[in-house]
């Protein structure tokens, strides 16, 4: 019988065969790999020591040697801006006796961002080159931030907002006048705009574009913590009703609805008229007054998340509800908490300006905006500038937080994305 060869005999066996070497991506030049992207993009010049020398002289110039010119002229004005009210306010600066501790924040405040564009002009010289290798990234957050960085109105009212915040911690330093200075009354009273009293003076000759000046620090810190402290109250309350589910959800609920049924001015004049109207108090009461919208928001979302394939992993690893709530649920809801902390600022600062009118708010001689609208009610064809100038920061202020607002829901919601 003839024996049949079986040409599989030849091979060796897999696992006692020597290794075989593999050509990766690496060694093969396979496009996408490392060498490959290393070789194909393009990688900006190293810094060279004479830029380093004229940034760290002038932040700026190191950029513009190297042909950065956007970066550098960017630099080079910031730098030339916080020089000049450097020397504008020396003698404030230099006054270190007489420092209140406005004056020191102020200073402070000033020093730390001189320290920063300059630091940051060097640092940014050194990662130069690294900047071209870095791909970008597909984070969602990523993404977020360029679909953010198109949006030009958004980009606007983030600059005024960043402006205002920057004035208010620099007031000591920028206000020309004492925001609560008297003068003669009967010479000084009812200035229009001038050189000096650029935006006129009240009736009390106090100089109205240092009292908004000194009014900012008020309303936009009001605004910040009461908004913060709201958001916080109604994510933690929204993500527990939404993620418990039951009695607890309805129990939650229904106290949010309560909150929602009574008139909030109505119970923001009853709260604050019932004690003594102070910076404390106004923070409490409107941030204590504006979490339930920002509750139904984070529960409706908490509980589509809750059916998710990782919270049932999380639930099947042990994890406790208490970790579950705060390491996944939060986190994955927090952009359109983001969003409703952005134009809840401009809602919060809105109600402080009315609280203010009504004679509610921080008391005088304190300035706020809401306040000098009222103190140029009486006046208003007279000497309309009391009353139209710090209005109209208030619509400014309100406007640039609405566009960022709008700005963050289009980047953060996939469904708006262009």
């Amino acid at each position: 019988m003839r024996t049949v060869h079986d040409p599989r005999e030849n091979l060796p066996d897999p696992e006692s065969a020597p290794a075989v070497p593999i050509p990766t991506g690496l060694d093969a030049g396979v496009p996408g790999d490392r060498a490959s992207v290393a070789s194909s993009e393009p990688v900006a010049p190293r810094a060279s020591p004479h830029a380093y020398i004229a940034s760290a002289l002038l932040p700026g110039s190191g950029h513009a040697l190297n042909g950065e010119w956007l970066r550098g002229v960017l630099l080079l004005i910031t730098w030339g801006t916080l020089l000049g009210l450097v020397f504008m306010a020396w003698d404030r600066i230099t006054a270190v006796g007489a420092f209140s501790l406005d004056d020191f924040i102020a200073v402070g405040s000033l020093a730390l961002l001189l320290l920063t564009v300059w630091g940051w002009a060097l640092w940014d010289l050194s990662v130069r080159e690294r900047r071209a290798l870095v791909r970008t990234s597909d984070s969602q957050w990523a993404i977020a931030a360029k679909q953010f960085r198109r949006n030009r109105l958004a980009l606007i009212g983030l600059g005024i907002i960043l402006l205002l915040y920057l004035v208010a911690v620099l007031a000591p330093l920028i206000a020309p006048h004492d925001p609560i200075a008297q003068r003669d009354i009967a010479r000084t009273g009812y200035l229009s705009p001038r050189a000096g009293n650029w935006l006129g003076t009240d009736r009390f000759g106090r100089d109205v574009l240092s009292r908004i000046i000194y009014g900012a620090r008020i309303s936009l810190s009001i605004g910040f913590i009461a908004t913060a402290l709201s958001v916080t109250i109604g994510t933690l309350i929204g993500a527990a009703a939404g993620y418990f589910g039951g009695k607890v959800d309805s129990l939650l609920m229904r106290f949010t609805d309560v909150v929602l049924a009574f008139p909030r001015l109505v119970l923001l004049i009853m709260i604050v008229a019932l004690f003594s109207p102070s910076i404390a108090v106004i923070i409490l009461v409107l941030g204590l007054t504006q979490w339930p919208s920002t509750t139904r928001i984070v529960r409706g979302d908490v509980l589509s998340l809750r059916e998710r394939e990782f919270i049932q992993a999380a639930l099947a690893l042990g994890m406790s509800r208490l970790r579950i709530m705060m390491r996944h649920l939060i986190p994955n809801v927090l952009a359109p908490v983001i969003v409703t902390a952005t134009l809840g600022i401009g809602n919060t600062i809105v109600l402080e300006a009315g609280l203010s009118f009504l004679g509610l708010g921080v008391q005088p001689p304190t300035p706020t905006w809401g306040s000098m609208v009222a103190e140029g009610r009486d006046n208003l064809l007279g000497a309309w500038w009391v009353a139209t100038f710090p209005g109209l920061t208030i619509v400014l202020v309100v406007l640039a937080f609405n566009l960022v607002g709008d700005g963050l829901r289009d980047a953060l919601d996939p469904r708006l994305r262009t």
